[in-house]
């Protein structure tokens, strides 16, 4: 009893102090995971991931990329200083790689590392499309998905261990539906809503910072089409996704593209490559 009443209490305490501000939504966020312990581990397994893949170097292609990344990553500095957030990007270490796989596939790791795959410029098809994909990424670096995720994943374990040490004192059947239970209840109700959440968010924050960046963000919701197409309408349901089903992300991308032009014109962006 003493043991359960423990955990609840450093689980409500963890709670409360582990909070950190979106600077792109001002929304506090659960984050007990400090730049000083993930990122180091971030940029490690990057290089590791780099040493073991093809990286495609010298091409247009590759040169694109790392383009397309520093003028996103510029557009983000611009708007965190504008609003308040100098220093922000101080510890990132940012990254842009092209690697040879098939995969219709990119992905940031925390501390600004970002891999393309190959096998996504096909369906991005232009630059701008490349941009679409490129401030998505960009914007789970900044809005410290990796690192929200990792501290739900804590909690998600802490609360496992509080039941087994409730339901310890029944009957192995009871404990075992307790842990069947709790492991879908916790996937489906918590941990897959708040995957698809942070889709969403990168979504947003995204078309802000490739509009900053001086590209058409009318045109992510046709990059989205395109993926739709691609998927041959293989994606699983929507609340078994860790993403927001393509149907609605082109609704979302085209309701939010007319906000992200108006944040871009405060910067002076008028017009769009």
């Amino acid at each position: 009893m003493k043991l359960k009443k423990s955990i609840s209490i450093v689980a409500v305490l963890l709670l409360v102090v582990a909070c950190k501000t979106n600077p792109f939504t001002g929304e506090k966020n659960l984050n007990f995971v400090s730049n000083d312990q993930l990122f180091p581990s971030s940029f490690e397994q990057y290089d590791q991931f780099l040493s073991e893949n093809e990286v495609v170097t010298g091409t247009a292609e590759s040169q694109m990329i790392k383009r397309v990344g520093n003028k996103i990553e510029t557009a983000a500095e611009r708007y965190l200083n504008a609003n308040g957030y100098q220093g922000f990007l101080e510890d990132f270490r940012w990254e842009y790689n092209l690697v040879k796989d098939d995969a219709v596939n990119a992905f940031a790791m925390p501390g600004g590392k970002i891999v393309f795959y190959t096998g996504i410029l096909p369906v991005a098809e232009t630059e701008t499309g490349v941009a679409v994909v490129m401030a998505h990424e960009i914007a789970h670096a900044l809005a410290d998905h990796g690192a929200q995720r990792m501290s739900a994943a804590q909690l998600q374990q802490l609360g496992a261990v509080a039941g087994s040490v409730a339901v310890s004192g029944r009957s192995q059947e009871t404990q075992q539906i307790f842990a069947q239970a709790y492991g879908l209840g916790t996937q489906l109700g918590v941990m897959l809503p708040f995957s698809r959440s942070h889709e969403t968010e990168a979504d947003r924050i995204g078309l802000t910072l490739m509009a900053i960046a001086g590209y058409d963000p009318d045109e992510a919701a046709d990059l989205w089409r395109r993926m739709a197409a691609q998927s041959d309408g293989q994606a699983p349901p929507e609340f078994l996704s860790t993403h927001p089903s393509n149907q609605t992300r082109i609704n979302n991308l085209q309701k939010w593209a007319p906000e992200a032009k108006a944040e871009a014109k405060k910067y002076g962006v008028t017009s769009y490559n």
